[in-house]
């Protein structure tokens, strides 16, 4: 029996009236929509007036043979499925049908059963199609949406270094701030490369309980732990062939640290229960903000970790170090959240775009377009917008361009943290959301503040 999710056509053309009838109450209980006709100019006026799925063609028609036909068919219908019927059987005319673009080949007289299968197999395929179609399509839109704008600083490096990536398998790390674009990144180097139509697995690390960690990224075995009810395929083996982007790394567990190496060093998992080893093909790219060098001189990274994902090492500059991108990275944003093609940005508010430090980098230079396409019919002044973006307006009118700070990248985000957990009272969900960063990051970040000023506190008392 024929089983299928919406409605669907099938055209017969065939001049026997019998056998036309016998289709139509062979499917009556199915939601085919059936076409019956006798003639071949018939069933092309049908097929160019509707959206035919699955075409039971005879060979002998009373004006020509059903094989010559084939090609308008399909030029009308492009994912038809062209089920051949003859009561003539030869092998010429089976290669005839399937050089044509028939699907199938039947034998007049045949089984109701063996219609019933192959009609299903022809429904089967041309879903599968239009799957692999859309899959097709979502992918050309993500190589759209994931290109890379600028040069990601004036000096190109990084740039060059994407390249280079995009031609090799190796694992990748990519370093910078909060908010530069880390992902986008990772996806840009997944779609340039030779894996770009298998799948890109992103997993962000500080986002899952400790408890769960090694499951997501492993599987697990039916009954491995209390509500493992069935077996379950971890991101390694979702991302088979692919790339699986592993996002802020610096968060994961120690221990998972040792069992990730393992895994990049023998191309296998186990999952958690499991006895067996499961070979996975997958590019590891890697992100974090943090300094992972610093992690492991305090024993919360692995050494040998880092310098097996850090074989090919890529920093994003944070955007105040790359402030000539910014006009590019605006017509991109206006592209995408404009809300009529006349919105356009003049140099003047570039310029003072260009003379903000962008503590949230892109990402807060994304959401100030969006809202300026919300709030400005025309002409788009962001730059008004700023101030309300960020709580502490006087700090940042009084601090000169990024050239000319003297406070480092990383004292400067320090103080912006502070103040703005300040400013919400100690409360540090808050602060997090109000600086874009997750939860995680936060209590991160204030760790190690607290480490590095237990160590100047330390130094002190040393020197007294």
């Amino acid at each position: 029996m024929i089983d299928t999710a919406f409605q669907r056509n099938l055209l017969v053309i065939d001049d026997d009236p019998f056998f036309c009838d016998s289709i139509q109450e062979a499917f009556r209980s199915t939601i085919l929509e059936i076409y019956t006709v006798s003639t071949a100019q018939e069933g092309l006026q049908i097929c160019k007036k509707h959206n035919i799925d699955i075409v039971l063609l005879d060979e002998n028609l009373p004006d020509g043979y059903g094989h010559t036909i084939c090609p308008d068919i399909i030029a009308a219908n492009e994912q038809c499925k062209i089920l051949f019927i003859t009561a003539h059987p030869s092998f010429e005319h089976a290669v005839q049908a399937i050089r044509a673009g028939a699907h199938d080949y039947l034998l007049k007289p045949f089984e109701l059963e063996e219609l019933h299968l192959s009609v299903k197999r022809a429904l089967q395929m041309s879903a599968l199609e239009r799957t692999q179609l859309l899959q097709s399509y979502k992918t050309r839109k993500d190589q759209e949406k994931y290109t890379l704008i600028g040069t990601l600083g004036k000096n190109g490096n990084a740039y060059k270094m994407v390249r280079h990536a995009a031609e090799v398998q190796a694992p990748i790390l990519i370093t910078g701030d909060t908010g530069t674009g880390k992902t986008i990144l990772a996806r840009h180097i997944h779609y340039m490369s030779h894996a770009r139509n298998a799948p890109f697995v992103s997993v962000n690390c500080a986002t899952l309980p400790e408890s769960l960690i090694e499951s997501e990224l492993f599987g697990h075995e039916k009954g491995a732990f209390t509500g493992a009810v069935s077996s379950r395929k971890g991101v390694f083996e979702l991302a088979e062939g692919g790339t699986l982007f592993l996002d802020e790394i610096a968060t994961m567990p120690i221990h998972l640290q040792a069992k990730l190496l393992s895994t990049l060093d023998n191309g296998a998992i186990r999952r958690v229960g499991g006895q067996s080893e499961i070979r996975v093909q997958v590019r590891i790219i890697a992100a974090t903000n943090s300094d992972l060098e610093i992690m492991i001189r305090d024993n919360l990274f692995r050494k040998d970790l880092f310098y097996r994902l850090n074989v090919l090492s890529i920093h994003i500059p944070s955007l105040r170090e790359r402030q000539e991108d910014i006009p590019d990275l605006c017509r991109h944003f206006i592209s995408l959240f404009g809300r009529n093609p006349k919105q356009d940005i003049d140099p003047d508010e570039i310029q003072l775009l260009q003379q903000y430090n962008w503590p949230g980098n892109v990402r807060e230079l994304k959401n100030i377009i969006e809202r300026s396409c919300i709030l400005h019919k025309e002409k788009l002044h962001p730059s008004t917008l700023l101030y309300d973006t960020i709580p502490h307006t006087e700090e940042y009118r009084s601090l000169p361009p990024s050239t000319d700070i003297s406070l480092s990248l990383e004292e400067l985000e320090k103080r912006h943290i502070l103040k703005i957990l300040d400013m919400k009272k100690g409360n540090i969900t808050q602060a997090a959301k109000a600086l874009g960063i997750s939860l995680s990051t936060m209590k991160r970040k204030l760790r190690q503040f607290k480490m590095q000023q237990t160590a100047q506190n330390d130094m002190a008392g040393h020197n007294d």
